[in-house]
């Protein structure tokens, strides 16, 4: 069965949005770009909300960007042909090979469980992140912690009003400055959604 993971940066107090709304701090360096070059080959599918989707539409046609440099064009050449699905309210379509969401996150996490297909289905943003794991339905956090404290905003991990035990993976520092956490929700802590939930 496909792995659901969920993959972001995050400062060291474990958020990925600071409460002034900004991230610039997240910005990758060659290192940390190679790392999450190959940490794409290994997805399958990518879930979003809008705006991720709208953050991450440049890639859609970076490759004519001529300062574009080698790293870019590598990751560009990754992104553009892998599918992605968006969850929005407020889009009638999008772009690239992309489709708009038809169901719950649920429903739509089972479906593409349930087709044949390799590699994870990775969710991005902290919004749907969120209620996948409310719902119970990530398998494995990655998160690439940076050196700063930023007091508040939006959180990595969800708040959730339960305990879930995870198993460390792996830890890998990246670069000079980011360490890669990778861990997996212990065998038994995923609690099954609730009757009739359609997140």
């Amino acid at each position: 069965m496909r792995n659901v993971t969920y993959s972001m940066a995050a400062s060291a107090d474990g958020y990925v949005i600071g409460p002034d709304g900004r991230f610039d701090w997240t910005a990758p360096d060659e290192e940390v770009f190679r790392f999450c070059i190959e940490e794409l080959r290994g997805v399958g599918v990518h879930l979003m909300g809008r705006r991720l989707y709208e953050t991450m539409l440049y890639w859609e046609t970076a490759d004519q960007d001529p300062t574009l440099d080698d790293a870019g064009r590598e990751w560009t050449a990754l992104w553009k042909p892998l599918p992605k699905v968006v969850f929005s309210t407020t889009l009638s379509e999008v772009q690239g090979n992309a489709r708009l969401a038809c169901a719950g996150l649920a429903e739509e996490i089972e479906r593409l469980r349930a087709e044949p297909g390799e590699g994870d289905i990775a969710i991005g943003g902290a919004t749907l992140a969120a209620g996948a794991a409310a719902a119970g339905l990530i398998d494995e956090y990655r998160v690439r912690v940076h050196p700063v404290l930023v007091g508040g905003g939006v959180p990595f991990f969800a708040r959730l009003a339960r305990r879930v035990d995870l198993d460390l993976v792996e830890t890998r520092r990246v670069g000079p400055r980011v360490v890669h956490l990778h861990y997996r929700v212990a065998p038994g802590a995923r609690p099954a959604p609730a009757p009739g939930s359609r997140l």
